[in-house]
Parts: C-alpha cells; structure tokens; sequence
C-alpha cells in the first residue's frame, strides 16, 4: 500500500469509527515516517516516555543514567498519582500527556524513540503507532497479551525498520554470553529438558478463587483517564484492584506469574537452543482456577520439537508458593539475583526455591537464577572436572538501555529484538491460553493455529477491539 492509499484507508477507519480524540497523527504517519532525522554519533536520542511510574519509572532512569537520551515527553493516564511524583519532580519542564496518540501528534517531529512501561494490555497500539511514525520502541516483557497482538508487532517492526527492544535485562548480562559461548563450545547440548520455576507470592493469591465476576465499581480517581486506561480492551467498572500492578492479576489484562517472569527465565534457553513455538501446552496443574484470574499455583508442560540435529525438549513450567519443584541430587542452594528490579509493591520475596531454570541435557545438567544469572554445572564435583573445558565468556559491550539507545544511533543491534522476542512472547501467550480455559492444546506451527481447541483458536486473536481502536491492527 502505497502512502496515498494508507493514509486514506486510515481516514476511512477513523470516520466509521466516528471517535473524535484520536489524533490526526494517524492519517499522516506514512509522512512523518520520512521526517525522522538522522543521528550523529554524539547525539543523544529525543525519547519521550509513556508509563512514567512504578516499573515506568525505572525504565526512564535506567535510560536516562546511560548519558544518551534526553527525555522529551512524558505520558501517563493516571499523571499527577503518588506512583507518578518521582518522575515529575525529576523532570519537571518536559511537557505531559495522557493521552500517547496527544503526544504523538503534538511532539511527533521532536520524538525519536518511545519507552513503552504500561499494563500488558495496552503495549499494542502504542507500539503500533510509534513504530509506523518511524519511531523506535522499549517495549516491557512481555510484548503483548495476545498471540495476535506479538505477531503484529514482530512483522511491523521489519515493516517500519526502527530499532526495537523488548525489556529483558538478561540479554545483556552474563547470561546472556554464557550461554552463547557454552552452546557455540559445546558445553551446553543435546538438552532434552528444562524445569522452570517462580515459586515466590503472588498478587492475587490468597483471593476467592470462586469468584462469578468482577469486583464491584468504585469511584474513579480524579487523576486517571479510566477510559484511555482500557485501549483496546473493552471497558470495566473502575476498581483499586485492577490499576498499579494488580492488572497482571487479571486475565482480561494481564498474563500472571509466566508472563511476568518466564522472559527472565527461559530466554537464553529459547534463543540458542532455536526453540521457537511449542507444538503442545499441556496444563499438569491448575490449582484454584477460574474463569477471571490467575490460579494460585500452575505446572505447564511445553513441548518443543527436533530441530535439526537437536533432540526435542519439553520445558516445564512451575508457578506457585507450595507447588516447588523437585531438585536433582547435588543442586546445592538457590541464590536470588541481587539485581532482579523490585516490584511496585516491594520487593521479591525469597521463596523456597529461588526463580530460575534447571537444564538436562544427556551429559549435563546445569542451574541457573533469573535475570542475568549465570549456569552453573551441577553437582560441584562434576563443575570441577569441566573447568579446564569452558570457554571464556566475553563481557557485554552495553547493558540492556544502552543497547537499546545506541541501537537507535545505529550503533549496535537490539539483543533482545522482537523477532527473538516475539516467539519467546508467544510461547507464554499459549501457556496462559492453557492456564484460562484449563485445556491441553495442540498446536501448529507452521499454519500457527490451534487444532484441538476452537474457543482456544479463537483466543489467539482474542475479542474484538473496541470503538475506535480497530486501526491499530491494521497498521
């Protein structure tokens, strides 16, 4: 579609949906596209900010404190909220927003990249829109609620060619290079299994797991644009438990314990082990599942196929304060990686296992935390005989901002892109289609369909978004 055509069909969209707010930005990105400038190499990047409390904030510093971003623009529904204060007084003379399409129309020729540290549920259309301006996006784990939604920002992202993270610290960490290193070396191969857990308290345990609907409406708080809260998502009576991190609690929403975490867990694993999409997501264990909110605790089976000369692998999944996975002999203890980012409610608590992941292959077996942890072969007797074996793991030339921010100069390439990203993001889509409908699915993938499962099928586009949020898809 040339521009001609895409800004009329854009105009069209926005008649039939007769919504007055939506900025006009959106009938002319095809041009502003061709408008962003070039970087100098000692340029810093014009970033402007949508999501600028709890896990928001600490993005923008974390991209601030690395000396190559001014931040040009902030944006938040709920701006002016205790949660939000920190940032403001921080950056007191940048202009604010509520609304990203406001933002984006008025600053768009000031804007070059965008930070995205919203709700699971509203990644989508802001990255979207961003990307089809020309922008570069920082878009938190994980990428979007829906299978649909990742596969959208996956192919828009080679579309629009504008460098494209997803927040996922241990792509620059130690990790990240061991484990590089160790399957390029040999060391790591022939895996035919991984243990996955996250066994630490959750938000919504301890809630009535018999629940038959949502929790009753409450006044709106003056500070909060409830609707432009919802995106694309249909529209909910206001309640304390659905803003401020308690959204991941909620289907509707957000995607739990395995979308919260499972990046920070298995991400090396899927990258350099090339697993891509699970061929079966079997639910082992759903304790207290319904129809609204996570369970309290989880087991996921994924299944992964051969893929060339490496044997299938099944990952297991274990969320849940008592559902603590079994060790094998020799494991020794669980460190918790000092560097993990708090929640905003505090924070992780240590638990009886640790986050992290226990990888079998035929020869080995290795332990590993989370984040930016690095493996180590268990049991120690046998580390200490394949020590003269390891490879040197070489340090990281950036950590994850930087990376990020030095991709937008054309410096370095995103390690954590949304084609390495956004299938890992679709695994954790499956497994909370799984955790939902409490059903074992079957998946293709090379049609990228559910075939035992017709609700689940359907699901992996989701519902239809609301009034004048459906041009975001199309784009």
């Amino acid at each position: 579609m040339n521009s001609s055509a895409r800004r009329l069909f854009l105009k069209k969209a926005l008649a039939l949906s007769a919504v007055a707010a939506v900025p006009s930005i959106l009938l002319n990105s095809a041009s502003a596209r061709t408008q962003v400038p070039k970087f100098g190499p000692s340029e810093r990047v014009n970033l402007a900010c949508c999501g600028i409390g709890n896990r928001g904030a600490e993005i923008i510093l974390s991209l601030y404190n690395t000396g190559l971003a001014n931040i040009v623009a902030l944006c938040d529904v709920d701006m002016g909220a205790p949660h939000t204060i920190k940032i403001l007084e921080k950056f007191p003379d940048v202009p604010r927003f509520k609304d990203f399409r406001v933002m984006l129309d008025k600053m768009g020729n000031q804007i070059e990249a965008i930070t995205v540290g919203v709700p699971d549920h509203s990644h989508f259309p802001i990255t979207m829109l961003a990307m089809s301006m020309g922008k570069h996006v920082y878009v938190e784990k994980p990428m979007g609620r829906t299978f649909n939604e990742v596969e959208l920002m996956t192919k828009a992202a080679k579309k629009y060619k504008v460098a494209n993270q997803m927040g996922n610290q241990g792509h620059s960490e130690q990790n990240y290079f061991q484990f590089k290193a160790y399957k390029e070396a040999g060391i790591i191969k022939d895996v035919t299994a991984i243990t996955a857990h996250m066994n630490s308290p959750r938000r919504w345990h301890g809630w009535d797991t018999n629940i038959t609907k949502f929790p009753a409406a409450e006044p709106i708080p003056e500070t909060l644009d409830w609707d432009t809260w919802h995106s694309a998502t249909h529209l909910h009576g206001y309640n304390k438990d659905f803003i401020n991190g308690q959204w991941r609690c909620w289907y509707d929403f957000g995607m739990g314990a395995l979308g919260d975490w499972g990046a920070h867990i298995i991400d090396t694993a899927h990258e350099f082990l090339d697993l891509g999409l699970p061929y079966e997501i079997d639910p082992l264990l759903l304790s207290g599942h319904n129809s609204f909110f996570f369970p309290t605790s989880t087991t996921l089976a994924f299944k992964f196929p051969k893929r060339g000369e490496m044997p299938p692998v099944e990952i297991t999944w274990y969320d849940g304060v008592d559902n603590v996975p079994e060790v094998p002999e020799g494991y020794g203890e669980s460190a918790l990686d000092p560097n993990i980012p708090p929640a905003s409610n505090g924070k992780i608590q240590p638990s009886k296992l640790n986050p992290g992941k226990i990888i079998y292959s035929k020869e080995l077996t290795f332990k590993g935390g989370s984040h930016g942890s690095t493996l180590s072969i268990i049991p120690a007797d046998k580390a200490l005989d394949m020590k003269s074996q390891l490879p040197e793991v070489p340090e990281s030339p950036s950590n994850h901002f930087a990376n990020f921010l030095l991709a937008c100069k054309g410096q370095e390439k995103c390690r954590s892109s949304f084609d390495i990203a956004g299938p890992l993001s679709q695994v954790f889509n499956l497994g909370v289609l799984s955790q939902q409908l409490n059903a074992k699915l079957l998946f293709d993938r090379e049609t990228k369909q559910i075939t035992n499962h017709k609700l689940a099928n359907q699901l992996l586009t989701g519902a239809e978004p609301r009034k004048g949020w459906e041009q975001y898809y199309k784009l």
